[in-house]
């Protein structure tokens, strides 16, 4: 029988390098049972976190082949438990209540040869802990406690010892660029789906055609003018013979025209294609945007969620709006441009742009409920699952599928999962 501490959120919020791809993420945890982020200890929130994730989840599933920054207090730290966790893909975050003692040197030690990375968590520079800055891999800055004054200084300070630094709470563009320019190797926040001052900036060839292919997608264009889009942008012909042609899709066909590649891939296909390749190809990191990793899986989340809330009432179309709401819920920031404009230019219908415009109607509500979720708000998450009908179980099943089809995308996009290995090096 099931009781309630088996019920629990459990957030992902990504880790980023200098070049702003994703290479890990950071778990955090919280009991569906406890009203408010309290616990008996912080050990048995992080002890719950890997016990859940690995038994409920499945941590390859969650972090779909990049690095798992786990919180660890002094009891889990001390404990064998830690073992049970994927070694070399896992960084085990010393909280900043622990006391870096002897007994705690010595652990760190003992992990370190086991093949685990270890980060301090919040940490403030003190001399005195210099014996540990040559044991640990990663140091974590909260910039807004640190301030922006004192960084330049703690970043000298850290800089004698062979460990990454890690700017926490990187929540603007210009924020981000100053840790960079600070010599900060990693960042986690949310500077990168923020939209900058909106410009009005003009969308270049490829994303104009992308937008135009979108457009005739959701609007049952004929193939004629579908197929012209393709012949008039070579660059979106030769993704669209990679795809029919990839493994993912097992056809054995030899592909003979345009429109030959467009029937096999159905019309269904090529729309979800063409969202996700707004992102994927807009600029050099590809398939490692993290804006279209956010976007692919809230998008994926949104889908399953309207399944799960209107059964089999639920059709393809309708399911369908569910994602392409999750996926556009992010051109602002990929193009910045007001999402008021590019709606315009999408002829969407009025619950799409009611949705993404005011947070308004079912898909609204999905929407706010996946972003609260990106933001680990659980408070909020939990307000809105009763507004939309969405049982905790069921929101935890959709987060799993949703963080598997996304490495799927990957497999699709013939690029490697692990390229976050790169991280394993302190420079």
């Amino acid at each position: 029988m099931e009781t309630p501490s088996d019920k629990f959120f459990l957030g992902r919020q990504p880790i980023l390098d200098r070049s702003q791809e994703i290479v890990g993420y950071e778990l955090l945890f919280r009991s569906a049972d406890i009203g408010y982020a309290v616990f008996e200890s912080y050990s048995q929130a992080s002890s719950n976190v890997i016990t859940h994730a690995l038994a409920s989840f499945g941590m390859d599933e969650v972090l779909g082949g990049k690095f798992g920054f786990i919180n660890v207090h002094l009891g889990l730290l001390l404990s064998e438990m830690l073992e049970l966790l994927p070694i070399g893909q896992t960084v085990l975050e010393l909280l900043e209540m622990i006391k870096l003692d002897d007994t705690v040197l010595e652990r760190c030690r003992e992990l370190k040869a086991l093949g685990f990375l270890l980060a301090l968590d919040d940490h403030e520079f003190n001399n005195v802990n210099h014996e540990i800055y040559f044991i640990v891999d990663i140091i974590k800055i909260d910039i807004l406690l640190t301030g922006m004054d004192a960084l330049p200084e703690v970043v000298r300070q850290l800089r004698k010892y062979p460990v990454k630094l890690l700017a926490e709470k990187v929540e603007t563009v210009e924020q981000f660029l100053i840790c960079n320019d600070l010599g900060f190797d990693l960042f986690q926040g949310y500077f990168f789906a923020r939209p900058v001052v909106l410009n009005r900036r003009k969308i270049d060839v490829s994303g104009l055609a992308l937008l135009k292919l979108l457009q005739q997608l959701t609007t049952g264009a004929a193939l004629e003018a579908i197929e012209m889009t393709f012949k008039e942008n070579p660059g979106l012909s030769y993704n669209l013979l990679r795809l029919v042609n990839s493994v993912a899709l097992g056809m054995r066909e030899k592909i003979k025209t345009l429109r030959h590649a467009i029937l096999l891939l159905g019309t269904a296909h090529l729309r979800r294609w063409t969202q996700l390749s707004l992102f994927a190809g807009h600029d050099s990191r590809g398939m490692n945007n993290p804006l279209l990793e956010m976007a692919a899986v809230r998008g994926r989340l949104m889908e399953i969620l309207f399944k799960k809330v209107a059964g089999r009432s639920a059709g393809n179309e309708q399911a369908e709006a569910a994602f392409m709401v999750g996926i556009l819920s992010l051109l602002d920031v990929l193009f910045e441009t007001p999402m008021e404009e590019l709606i315009a230019n999408l002829n969407l219908n009025d619950d799409v742009a009611s949705a993404l415009l005011k947070r308004e109607g079912t898909l609204g509500k999905m929407l706010l409920l996946a972003e609260r979720l990106e933001q680990t708000d659980f408070d909020a998450v939990m307000i809105l699952l009763g507004e939309c009908g969405v049982s905790l179980d069921h929101l935890l099943t959709a987060q799993l599928e949703a963080f598997n089809w996304r490495s799927s995308i990957l497999h699709e996009g013939n690029e490697p999962v692990d390229s976050s290995r790169r991280m394993v090096s302190p420079s």
